[in-house]
């Protein structure tokens, strides 16, 4: 099969299309045939090796996975043995190593039907922003209807989404991004937009119920400040000197003895979190945001713009 295959730590310009086998299910895996599937900013972490300290898991000299990807939208191609919820021809859309090829494998339980008002592309989109949108607003911000909401980096992959999962949660949304975004937020549901190119968003004023920094480099004690006395900060930015290590750190020390929660997570890429984003999707209060598709072969250009920054919802790539 064909697949970009990255054998060194680097820049997109270390990734290359090569002929690899084709991988073999085993038993509770299912082998997919890749219609689809999408990068995002924990990908490019390991396309250059940064932090250091991830290398620990993911290879010292060189990736232990040659194939980067984590996202997909596909059709079962064959199950291996212990499988009887997903079948050949089923199309799904989930998570598994290696995505950036023409066939995928990975465990059953990673994988869930894909919603039927969706193309490849956009469910390819889905998995692991949507997922970790709700994660973080419904059981780490546990925002409720009438609270309200503010997004951070609201027009990235995990923004777009999180600005749909608060209003589905019967939230008031206030969008935080950049100039060119402005109007894409306010089409997917934000209530209100805050420019920080011309704004500051961190002397509005306001006070919110959640805040959920997506991205940016807010120091936690300034976000504080526009919190309820109950309010919470969620944090699952990784910009800053250290991949938001730093920020998450202050963060801890700084919300220790306040009254304020923050709540700091890795998201848990389990069935349970697409089950519950299918239904958002199916119910139409969540639709994913793609920016621009590109072909296998041109992978490295998917990783240039998003290393480029400033995405506007997802980038995709088509097999």
């Amino acid at each position: 099969m064909k697949a970009i295959v990255q054998r060194r730590y680097g820049p997109p310009g270390a990734l290359a299309l090569e002929d690899v086998q084709t991988p073999v299910p085993g038993p509770g895996e299912v082998l997919v045939r890749v219609r689809a599937a999408s990068i995002f900013a924990g990908d490019l972490h390991v396309l250059r090796g940064r932090p250091r300290v991830m290398r620990m898991s993911t290879g010292l000299r060189r990736p232990k996975k040659a194939i980067p990807g984590m996202d997909l939208a596909g059709v079962v191609e064959s199950v291996g043995p212990g499988v009887d919820r997903l079948r050949p021809g089923d199309e799904v859309f989930g998570w598994a190593p290696g995505t950036l090829a023409e066939y995928a494998c990975g465990p059953a339980d990673r994988f869930e039907r894909k919603p039927d008002r969706l193309s490849f592309e956009q469910a390819a989109a889905a998995p692991e922003a949507g997922v970790t949108a709700i994660q973080g607003l419904r059981d780490h911000g546990r925002v409720a209807a009438g609270q309200s909401v503010m997004v951070i980096g609201a027009s990235g992959g995990v923004g777009t989404f999180a600005i749909q999962v608060a209003k589905a949660l019967g939230a008031s949304v206030t969008a935080v991004c950049s100039t060119g975004n402005v109007e894409q937020a306010r089409a997917i549901g934000a209530d209100e937009v805050i420019d920080y190119t011309t704004n500051d968003p961190t002397a509005t004023g306001r006070r919110y119920d959640v805040i959920f920094q997506v991205a940016g480099t807010a120091k936690p004690w300034r976000l504080r400040r526009l919190l309820n006395r109950d309010g919470a900060l969620v944090l699952c930015s990784g910009d800053g000197r250290m991949s938001g290590i730093d920020r998450i750190a202050l963060g801890t020390l700084t919300y220790a003895f306040a009254s304020q929660r923050l709540g700091v997570f890795v998201t848990n890429e389990d069935r349970p979190g697409l089950v519950a984003l299918r239904e958002l999707i199916d119910a139409g209060a969540v639709t994913p945001v793609v920016e621009r598709t590109f072909p296998l072969e041109a992978a490295a250009d998917a990783f240039r713009q998003l290393e480029a920054g400033h995405a506007r919802g997802k980038l995709v790539i088509t097999v």
